[in-house]
This record gives structure tokens, C-alpha cells and sequence, in this order.
């Protein structure tokens, strides 16, 4: 069953197959099995074997050099009433939220969708009205325009940015065939049907068909680091005609070829179209296709021509939705400000009805009381009511949108600015690319990681081999010559870069004592399919994974130095002797095989086998007569502990009468018509029999520097990692493995293992009664924490019902239909409405989480994102993921944190994420630190802001039961205007920017540091209720400790300042020391700005009251200033100091035995750690000095290890075609001392 078959297949009720990427993406119409289809095959559920559906219309089609064509009628949609436009995307592209026009009316429109805004907004209409204004108006309006405008600002720098990224990739060019000839044109001038010519490095403009190109059968290479993050070269090839027929300028003006195909998707592995010209139909598929995003590579030109632009892109339509992220703090606040308005309208609404019951019974009754309006006593308490909510509007201050603003900058910059997370070799520093998101990274609960580029470095390296049953490259016994550093310096052709940790192994070759280590290096040197091309002197190879590169690099650099190939002969140097054998046979590579081998003649005209794979193939074809078969398998399985790579190496030699016996049996194969890839895997099967055992290789899949350590770390710290990759199962087990997220001792559940656990569960629920109101609560593993999950895209799909194609949906309905009208019990492999479909999802969600590790692989970009909103969706954490290329972005959009990784060539990721750097290690101290400092330095100004301002506010509570609840203020009015902006403001701003429990080092040190934040135990609703609490009591003590000294009260001089502006004067002094002390009490870590910051903020309270309370200021603006002399006055009496000092005393003293209590009797583990902290600061330098590298210790069971072959076929079809290899020259130049090894192709 071929591969499209396969994964067309999973709609059955077959196992899918782990090695086929399904998709469930955006579905084209020649998929969708009809409903009509369905209704006349509903007795035959469940479905048959899939076959292929039958082939539709293609709703796409293009006219090559024809602009017009697109401008059809029929080609256009109606976009808003009768204005239509073209159904075909232009070329440009647009990320960016605003223009000039749009900025200020969408930029208003979008901050007064915020509660807040919208409410000051309707707290300053209501200034205006003169008979319920308390407060003059401007009040409100300077705060608010300050706020509107900082934010207003911040978006425009951040569109700004979106704006010179969007005309930096608008704007550059490339030719385009127009009227007959090349000119010049910039991305966004480009139209579908246009021809275009790309030259070598050129970034790719948009998804173009090949035509032709400079190399031989118009093969072109591509890098795809903007797509997924390899710098594998991948090839594509044009098609036989274009490549005869395109290759000059006029040829290519008159080409009039017709294209129909598949219309705008997000698959990245699929394209399914035909190509009509001169009366001929020609298929075209994915091997002809360019994507946009794509380098071009090793092709000095290219011609093609433009089938999707713009939006329409494959890398465009992965991109997903650009959601806009909010924190949970956010929300919360959000919650919050709901709850106090809810309680500024009870309260106000209780003082209007104390003010309509106060004048009832004595305000209209006392003759000095009379304002000359003739209300009634019920409209003045509605008065009363809008005076009220203009007075307590403080309770939520504007003043804190705009500090939490400047908090989140400042974190984002000292992100940027920390040099601990700047990674030198490439010159990149962090990177905080949103301000919003700071404290959430303090609460991460659920990591998805990308694989390659992300974990790994997708470099392979040859690290060990064994050979006749002898391992080499023991790098632990430096003493011995088995440790020591090979110097290949005798080597005019090695690799410098190449290191190999034992001489014994060179010297065996350079002695040439034992053939089968001579035949091992030769074999790796001749059995593989990498291409090899001349320029400039220096060989350039491209494999078809790095894992082959890896091998043929070290053979070159131990004396096999591959040369050249032509269509039946490879060229090798062997040692100081140039040798050319013929090729007879290449038998590549396949997810089933897991081998390749391939048949040579040598020189001297003996016929051999040579065969490379997984042992678990290989082993099984071995001749009874092989030897070293036991040490071999004890040398694989200490090489599988020790995460490498293997692979098995061997031979055979045949008769010349057996090779074409079965040479005819191959020929047969390769031309059947029917089930030709079956056929030729049989007869495969035929000759790789009676093998005998060279050896094995061991290849280390690089990982980036410090990632186990990383995720040990952040495992400590209960945050639980998932890998989600579309590499192989194999490669991801092993790379797991190499990691640390998978170990020894784990039990690991597969596929199919889960679809089992789930069926189940599902059954469980349907013969229980009550299955659909009661939850069940029973896990599904009895050791919890010691299970991994390892799942395929194929299972993913099949477990979750994830494919949402129109079959799909029809069969779900059919189901449930058939379930309603049938006596019989339903299929329990299949859910019978969305209700069993949510709940298989959430089990699921529940087995994975109860795993240490999940690990899913072959998961397309889509799936990526549904696994994380899964989680999201049923688990209410909060996410991170973290990728570095086009097909992590949609998981990047959709985690409510994003990270790139920068530095690589793809910078899609980084383009769509929230954070960047350069190395996955970084992560820990970004969330660790950072995003831990961020939190509690968040949290602590929220509950300190929050209590400041009840403190303040509540105060005009407590005053208006003296004042016959007649919307007095207990302060002066610029007292009311300055309180948060410059009284009360730099302490708690600094706190949030500054403030830090223990140190960095410490918190890497101790990650259960990082636990509250995943909980949210430092900021909810209980912490939100003892803020009001405190600040109830702050403010009961600050009104009636001053009241009760001002009652009936005499000052030394005879004079009595009980009057209501020296109380004003008393209770505001009482606040601000009693606020700023208490932002004191709070703060850990204390600077000189911190203590300049409390000083000041009470000094300049001082100093700005006793100005505007002067009788200079008075005589300026009488009206304006009216508390002429109070300050004076009230604070040369010494009782009022003493009122003063006793106020705050009393408002202090109950916190500050509380800490003591919390501290001494329950203390958290941050309080233990900064008890603690001198002494650990001494461990942390003793280990320091005392730092030994570890040495590497096996683990304790026997694992299979992933063998070391690409993710699909590699170039053998191509090199037997002889279709991409030129006439090799007679004599061939002399090579320069050094051979250079540039990035591997893959085929895609």
C-alpha cells in the first residue's frame, strides 16, 4: 500500500500507520467522499478498506502569462455588497493591525473595550454635570488622556515594527517575465501565472511550479530553515518537458500552459494538480513544487511559475490565527474591577438612600442648611448617588493601567538586557517581542516543544562503531589509546571538524591489518545514496539525511573518501588508491524495509552485497554462518543506553549466475503494473539473505547544549514537557531518551495501547447508567509518574476523531442514526455523537497528563496546535510552546506563550512568537527567573495597589456618616488628584520592577520556587478580599483616630483646629506615611532607589501641601486653592503630630506581627531559602570550585536505539535514472586538500 493510501486509509477501521503524516487540515473537494456516497454505503458501516475517491473538477486553474485570465467574472467573489475582487491573492502580504486612516478611531475603539477606560470615560461625562459633580472634571481627564495616550503609543511602535517588516519582504525582487522579457519586479507586483527567474540564494516569492533550471533535468535544491527549521537541502525536480522545452527566454514568453489544480491549503506535504499544454495533460505533484519561505540552493538559476501568492501560501495558511493573548492575571483583574464595581454601586447606592432619609428628617428642617433648590429629598439622593460614584471612583484607579504598563516594559527590557541568555557564537541576545505577557511566565504549567532545531542541533555525529565484536571510540579511558583524540592531520581529505576519541582504530587502518575493519569503512564509503558535486575545486555532498552525510563524512576522514557517481559507477579513494566500482543494483531505503543495500562489481570482477539498517532487520537476515553476532548485539545495546543512533553493517558476496537470476526477477518487478512498490520489496527479499556481520555504528543525534539539565530543572519545578515533532517514531524515542524525558525504569504506552485504555473507558461509560451526569475519577495507570506516552499523527487522529472531513462528519451522523434505530450495541471503537467525542478528547487529556512524558511524532503543523489547545481546553493551564520553524508557528499562535528560537535561517517562528533566543537552555532561566520575578513582583504590586486605594477612598465612607452623607470629601481636592500619581506612586512601581525574593542563582537552585505561580496562590480572589479587608481597617483607623482627637478638642494656644480642613490635613498625613511604610514592610529586596523612593514620596507630600495650603498660591487662584493656611496651622500643634504617629502605629503594628507569625510559624519555602540564603550562597561557590564533568552513567535496561536513516526515500531512483548526474569528464581535476560538507538533502 503506497504511502497517499495509507494515510487515505485511516478513516477505516485499520491501525493507522506510524510512519505516515496524516493531515486533517484544510480539505479540497477531490478527498470528500460525497454524502449521497455515504447514505448508499450506510449498511456496509463499518467502511471497508479506503480506495482512492474518484477525481473532481480541479477548482483552481491558472494561465501561464496571462494577468487577464484571473480577472474573469467567473474568477470573482463578492467581498461586501456589490463590490467584488479576484478570487486570486496578490502577492503582498499584510500583518500589520492599522494605517493612517484607521489608527486612532480602531486604537480608541479597542482601549474602551476595556471595562476600565470605558468606565473613567463615563465618570468624566459625569463630572461635567454640574449638580452631581464633587470633583472637578480634569481630575479624571488628565489621568485618562495619559493612559489612552502611553497605550495609544506602545501599539503604534509595535504596528510601526509589523509596518518596515511587512515592506521589507513586500519589496524584494526578483525578475518576472513581462512583455517577452525579465525586468525587474518587486514580491508585490507578482500575479498568479507569471513566470519568474530565481537565482542561487534567492528566497523563494511565493509557491511556483519548476519549469526548468541550470542544473541537469532541471533538478533544483532547496533549504527549507523558513519551513521547519532543517538546513537539510531537499531537491525538487521540473517536469521532463519543460526542462526540453523552457530554457530560453523566448521559449518562455510563448508559454501558454494551462494549470489546474487543488485550490489554497496548509499542507505542506501535498500538491495535486495537472499542467495542459499543446493539447498534452502532464500531472504535477509536490516533487515540483517551490513553497514560499524556501531558499534556493546549489541552482544558479531557475525559472518558474506563480500558482498560489500572498495568503494563499502554504507557509501563510500554516501560520493560524492570530489570537490576542491575554495573561490570567489580566482576566483576573478584569474579575476584579467587576467585583468593585459592583460594590462601589451597592455602596453608593446605600449612602443616597442614607442621604434621602438624612433630609427627610433633619437637612430640610434646618434653616442653615437651604440651597435654593426646590428638590425633593428622594432626587437629591439620586444626586447623591452619581456624587458618591464620582467620589469613590478611586477604589479603581486609572493610574493603575498604566503603572502595570510600565512594570511589564520594564521586565520585557531587562529580559532583553540580561547577558545570561545572550548566546555569543551567533551574536543573539533575548529577545521579549510582546510587553503584555511578563508575569504568565511565572505560571507555566504545560511546555510543547518542537524537536528538530528545538532540542536537537540536527547535526549527527559518529561517535562509536564496533567492528568484528571490538568497540572503538571508548572516550571515558583517556589513559589508554582507546580515549585518546584521534589526529587526522595525515589525512589531506579529512574533515577538521570531525572527532573521533581512539587511535587504536586508525592505526588498524592505516596498518591494514585486519580486512573487516578495511571492509566496514569501505562499505559505509559506497553503500548510500549521497550525491556528490564538483565546485570550484572542493566536493559538495548532499544526503538524503545527516545521519548519511554523518558516515560518509567519517569514512572520508578515516582514509574512504567518497569522490564521484555517475549513473552506474561510484569512485572512491581507498586509502592512497583511487578505485571506480559498478553499480549493478541500488535497493533504497523505505519506512518497511528500514535498510538499504546496494550490488557492486568490483575491479577485479567479484559480484558483492553490501546492506546497512536496523538491527532488528538486519539480525534477522544473517547468515547461521555470521560471526561476532552476540558481542555485536552487547556493543548495541550499551549504544542504545547510551542514546546513540545504530545501525547494523554487512554482506554478501553472489555468484555471477546468481546476480542475473535474480536481475531478471528485478526487472519484472520494476515494470508491473500492479502494486509495483510490493513487488520490488519481495524481490529485495530474495537476495539481502545469508548475510554476514561487518559491524555497527553508533551516531549521536546532537542536542543542544544543556537540555537534559533544562528539563530535568523544569521538571523540578512541576512544569511537565511535551515533545511534538514530525520526525519519525523512532527518532523521537530516541531523542527522548537522550534527553532525560524518557528513562529506564519508565513504562511506555504506544498507540495502540491508548486507543485500548480509551474504548475502555468509553465502554465503561455506556453500560454505566449514570455514565453521562457522573465523572469518573479512576486513573488510568496504577503507578502514576512512571509512564511515558509515545503517540503517531495517525493514532492522534484515530483516538481523538480529530478528522474533521466532510466523511468524517457524515459518518458521526450516520453512526448515531444507526445507533437510534438499532437494537444492536453501537461500535465501541467508534464514538456515537460529539458528547462521546469530547469526552474521548478529555480521557485522553487525563492519560497524557498522568504520564511523566508525551512524546507525539509524524503530528502535522495542525495537529501540533489541536494537542495544545487540548490541554488549554480541559485542563485550564497555562502553556508554553517553542519552535523554530514554519510548522510550529500555528502551535506558537495558539500556546498562551510562544517562544522562537533565533539564530537558525528560519525565523518564522520567531516572527509569530511572544519571546526569542537563541538556545533551548535559555528557557529555564526565562521562566525560572524571570517569569517567576515577574509574577511574585506583579502579584505583590496588585495586592499593595488595591489596598493603598481602599485605604484612601474608604475613608470618604466613613466621613459621609458625619456629614449627612452629602457627598463631601474627606480631603482636599488636589490632595484626591495627586494621591496616586506622585504621593504613592514610585515606591510600588519600583517594587514591581525591582523587587526579588531570593536571587538568580537561588532560583535555579531551588525550582520549587516556581510552584505558587502555577498554583496562583499569590494573587486571586481570597488575596483580593484581604486587600479590601485591610484597607477597610487601614481606613477605619486613619478616619476615627484623627476624629476622636479632633472631638471636642483644644489646642495650646487657646485656638481649636478641629475644624474640617486641619482634619483633612491629619488624616491625609496619616495615609501617606502609613501607605509607604507599608509598601515597606513589603519589600525584599531593598536598594538605595527603593528607600530613596519612600523618603521622597513622603517629603514631597510635605512639601507640595504646605505650598498649595500657602496664602501666595491663594492669591493666585482663590478659588482653585482653598485651604489657605491649614497645613501650617494644624501641624505646629504637637498632640497632632502625636495623632499622627499613633494612627500609623496602630495601622501598622498588626502586620507586621502577622509577617513575623507567618514567618516563624509557617513559613514558605521562599522564607526557608532566604533564611537560608548566606549559606547556600557559600555552597553555590564551594561547588563552583569543586565542578567536575560527569562521567556518563548507563542505564540499567535494554533498549532498542533509533536506527540512523532519513525520514523518507532518498536518491536512489535518482542516481539509477542518471536524470540529475552530468557526463562525468575523463579526467578529473585535481581536488583541493580540503572537502568541504555543506547541509544534507532530504527529499520532501
Amino acid at each position: 500500500m503506497s504511502a497517499r493510501q495509507r494515510a487515505d486509509s485511516q478513516g477505516s477501521l485499520e491501525e493507522p500507520d506510524d510512519e505516515v503524516m496524516p493531515y486533517s487540515d484544510d480539505e479540497t473537494d477531490d478527498e470528500v467522499q460525497s454524502e449521497e456516497d455515504l447514505d448508499r454505503s450506510e449498511d456496509q458501516l463499518p467502511e471497508p478498506e479506503a480506495r482512492p475517491a474518484p477525481a473532481v473538477e480541479a477548482g483552481w486553474s491558472i494561465r501561464a502569462n496571462d494577468r487577464e485570465y484571473c480577472k474573469r467574472p467567473e474568477f470573482q467573489k463578492k467581498v461586501f455588497l456589490c463590490i467584488k475582487k479576484s478570487r486570486y491573492s496578490g502577492n503582498a502580504i499584510k500583518t500589520y493591525k492599522y494605517n493612517v486612516l484607521t489608527f486612532l478611531p480602531l486604537n480608541l475603539y479597542e482601549q474602551f473595550k476595556r471595562a476600565a477606560n470605558m468606565y473613567f470615560l463615563c465618570l468624566l461625562i459625569l463630572q461635567i454635570i454640574p449638580q452631581i459633580s464633587t470633583l472637578p472634571w480634569y481630575t479624571t481627564l488628565v489621568p485618562l488622556v495619559l493612559v489612552l495616550g502611553i497605550t495609544a503609543i506602545k501599539d503604534l511602535v509595535d504596528d510601526l515594527a509589523r509596518h518596515r517588516m511587512d515592506n521589507e519582504i513586500n519589496n524584494r525582487k526578483c525578475d518576472v517575465l513581462l512583455n517577452g522579457r525579465f525586468e525587474e519586479t518587486r514580491w508585490m507586483h507578482l500575479q498568479v501565472g507569471d513566470v519568474v527567474r530565481l537565482k542561487k540564494n534567492d528566497f523563494i516569492p511565493a509557491d511556483i511550479l519548476l519549469l526548468s533550471s541550470s542544473n541537469p533535468n532541471s533538478l533544483c535544491y532547496v533549504e527549507t530553515a523558513e519551513l521547519d527549521g532543517e538546513t537539510n537541502l531537499k531537491f525538487k525536480m521540473g517536469l521532463k518537458v519543460t526542462d526540453e522545452q523552457l530554457q530560453k527566454e523566448e521559449q518562455m514568453a510563448q508559454f501558454n500552459a494551462m494549470i489546474m489544480c487543488e485550490e489554497p491549503n496548509n499542507r505542506l506535504d501535498k500538491f495535486v494538480g495537472t499542467m495542459i499544454w499543446n493539447s498534452q495533460s502532464y500531472g504535477l505533484d509536490l516533487d515540483n513544487m517551490l513553497l514560499r519561505g524556501c531558499k534556493v540552493r546549489n541552482t544558479e538559476v531557475c525559472h518558474a511559475m506563480v500558482i498560489f501568492a500572498g495568503n494563499d501560501t502554504k507557509i501563510m495558511r500554516n501560520g493560524g490565527k492570530t489570537r490576542f493573548k491575554r495573561t490570567t492575571i489580566d482576566k483576573l483583574m478584569n474579575y476584579m474591577v467587576y467585583t468593585i464595581f459592583v460594590l462601589l454601586i451597592l455602596i453608593c447606592a446605600g449612602l443616597a438612600i442614607g442621604h434621602t432619609y438624612w433630609y427627610e428628617s433633619i437637612g430640610s428642617k434646618a434653616w442653615y442648611l437651604k440651597d435654593g433648590q426646590d428638590y425633593s429629598s428622594s432626587y437629591r439622593g439620586f444626586l447623591s448617588f452619581w456624587g458618591y460614584i464620582i467620589i469613590l471612583n478611586t477604589m479603581v484607579p486609572i493610574s493603575l493601567y498604566v503603572s502595570v504598563e510600565v512594570i511589564r516594559l520594564g521586565q520585557s527590557k531587562f529580559i532583553n538586557w540580561d547577558l545570561q541568555m545572550y548566546y555569543a557564537e551567533k551574536d543573539t541576545p533575548a529577545k521579549a517581542r510582546t510587553t503584555t505577557l511578563n508575569e504568565q511566565l511565572g505560571q507555566i504549567e504545560y511546555i510543547f516543544s518542537d524537536k528538530t532545531g528545538t532540542l536537537t542541533q540536527n547535526i549527527m555525529a559518529f561517535k562509536k562503531c564496533t567492528i568484528s565484536g571490538q568497540t572503538y571510540g571508548d572516550s571515558t579511558s583517556v589513559a589508554s589509546e582507546h580515549g585518546k583524540l584521534v589526529d587526522f592531520s595525515w589525512n589531506k581529505y579529512a574533515d577538521k571538524n570531525f572527532d573521533f576519541n581512539d587511535i587504536s582504530l586508525i592505526n588498524c587502518i592505516r596498518s591494514k591489518k585486519d580486512d573487516q575493519v578495511l571492509e566496514f569503512f569501505k562499505l559505509l564509503s559506497l553503500c548510500h545514496t549521497v550525491m556528490v558535486e564538483q565546485k570550484e575545486g572542493d566536493l559538495v555532498y548532499q544526503a538524503a539525511s545527516p545521519d548519511e552525510g554523518a558516515l560518509v563524512t567519517a569514512a572520508r576522514n578515516f582514509g574512504f573518501v567518497f569522490l564521484s557517481r555517475t549513473q552506474d559507477t561510484i569512485t572512491i579513494k581507498e586509502m592512497d588508491q583511487e578505485v571506480t566500482y559498478t553499480m549493478l543494483a541500488l535497493l533504497d531505503f523505505n519506512s518497511d524495509r528500514k535498510r538499504m543495500s546496494i550490488i557492486l562489481k568490483f575491479p577485479n570482477g567479484s559480484i558483492r552485497l553490501y546492506c546497512k539498517g536496523a538491527d532488528t532487520v538486519i539480525y534477522q537476515r544473517l547468515s547461521p554462518n555470521s560471526m561476532h553476532k552476540e558481542t555485536t548485539q552487547e556493543a548495541l545495546d550499551i549504544f542504545a543506553n547510551e542514546t546513540l543512533r545504530t545501525l547494523c553493517l554487512c554482506y554478501k558476496d553472489l555468484s555471477q549466475e546468481e546476480y542475473d537470476e535474480w536481475a531478471k526477477k528485478n526487472q519484472e518487478a520494476s515494470i508491473s503494473m500492479g502494486d509495483r512498490e510490493q513487488a520490488l520489496d519481495a524481490v529485495y527479499e530474495m537476495i539481502e539473505k545469508d548475510l554476514l556481520l561487518i559491524g555497527a555504528t553508533a551516531i549521536e543525534d546532537k542536542l543542544q547544549d544543556g537540555v537534559p539539565e533544562t528539563i530535568a530543572k523544569l521538571a523540578k519545578a512541576d512544569i511537565k514537557i511535551w515533545v511534538l515533532t514530525g520526525d519519525k517514531k523512532e527518532t523521537a524515542e530516541n531523542i527522548g531518551y537522550s534527553c532525560e524525558l524518557l528513562t529506564g525504569d519508565m513504562n511506555i504506552h504506544y498507540g495502540e495501547d491508548v486507543n485500548v485504555q480509551l474504548m475502555n473507558r468509553q465502554t465503561q461509560r455506556r453500560n454505566d447508567p449514570q455514565g453521562r451526569s457522573k465523572k469518573l475519577k479512576e486513573s488510568f495507570f496504577p503507578e502514576p509518574g512512571k509512564n511515558a506516552l509515545i503517540i503517531t499523527g495517525g493514532w492522534l487522529n484515530e483516538i481523538l476523531y480529530e478528522k474533521k472531513k466532510k466523511r468524517r462528519r457524515f459518518r458521526l451522523k450516520k453512526l448515531r442514526k444507526r445507533y437510534r434505530n438499532s437494537t444492536n450495541p453501537p461500535d465501541t471503537n467508534q464514538p456515537i455523537d460529539d458528547w462521546e467525542k469530547e469526552k474521548r478528547q478529555e480521557d485522553f487529556v487525563d492519560m497524557a497528563c498522568e504520564c511523566s512524558s508525551v512524546i507525539c511524532c509524524r503530528v502535522t503543523p495542525k495537529q501540533k496546535a489541536n494537542v495544545v489547545s487540548l490541554v488549554k481546553r480541559y485542563k485550564k493551564a497555562v502553556t508554553l510552546s517553542i519552535g523554530d520553524g514554519a510548522n510550529d508557528v500555528n502551535m506558537i499562535k495558539t500556546a498562551d506563550i510562544g517562544v522562537g528560537i533565533s539564530g537558525q535561517e528560519g525565523m518564522q517562528a520567531v516572527m509569530s512568537s511572544d519571546y526569542a533566543f537563541a538556545q533551548f537552555r535559555f528557557l529555564q532561566r526565562l521562566l525560572l527567573v524571570h517569569g517567576r520575578w515577574s509574577y511574585i513582583r506583579m502579584c505583590k504590586f496588585l495586592r499593595y495597589f488595591f489596598y493603598k486605594n481602599f485605604s484612601f477612598t474608604l475613608v470618604h465612607f466613613w466621613f459621609s456618616f458625619f456629614n449627612g452623607f452629602s457627598s463631601q470629601t474627606a480631603y482636599e481636592d488636589w490632595f484626591i488628584t495627586l494621591y496616586n500619581v506622585c504621593y504613592t506612586s514610585l515606591p510600588v512601581l519600583l517594587v514591581g520592577l525591582l523587587d526579588q525574593d531570593v536571587n538568580d542563582k537561588l532560583s535555579l537552585k531551588f525550582p520549587k520556587l516556581y510552584l505558587p505561580g502555577q498554583l496562583g496562590s499569590l494573587f486571586n480572589y481570597k488575596n483580593f478580599f484581604i486587600s479590601l479587608f485591610h484597607g477597610i481597617f487601614t481606613s477605619l483607623i486613619i478616619f476615627f483616630i484623627p476624629y476622636g482627637a479632633f472631638l471636642q478638642t483644644m489646642g495650646q494656644d487657646g485656638e481649636a483646629p478641629s475644624d474640617y480642613q486641619s482634619f483633612a490635613v491629619v488624616a491625609a498625613s496619616s495615609l501617606i506615611i502609613t501607605v509607604n511604610l507599608q509598601i515597606s514592610l513589603n519589600t525584599s529586596y531593598w536598594t538605595f532607589v527603593n528607600f530613596f523612593a519612600v523618603v521622597g514620596s513622603i517629603a514631597l507630600y510635605f512639601g507640595v501641601m504646605f505650598d498649595i495650603h500657602s496664602a501666595g498660591i491663594h492669591v493666585i487662584f482663590p478659588t482653585t486653592f482653598t485651604f489657605t493656611g491649614a497645613a501650617s496651622n494644624a501641624l505646629r500643634q504637637p498632640y497632632l503630630w502625636l495623632t499622627i504617629i499613633l494612627t500609623v502605629g496602630i495601622c501598622l503594628l498588626p502586620v507586621i506581627c502577622i509577617q513575623f507569625l507567618f514567618q516563624t510559624i509557617w513559613p514558605s519555602v521562599g522564607d526557608k531559602v532566604q533564611r537560608n540564603r548566606k549559606k547556600y550562597e557559600l555552597e553555590d561557590e564551594e561547588e563552583e570550585r569543586k565542578k567536575k564533568k560527569p562521567s556518563f552513567v548507563r542505564g540499567g535496561r535494554s533498549r532498542r536505539s533509533a536506527y540512523a536513516f532519513s525520514h523518507s526515500r532518498g536518491y536512489a531512483d535518482l542516481i539509477a535514472s542518471g536524470r540529475s548526474i552530468r557526463q562525468r569528464p575523463r579526467v578529473r581535476p585535481e581536488l583541493r586538500d580540503s572537502i568541504r560538507e555543506v547541509p544534507q538533502a532530504e527529499n520532501i
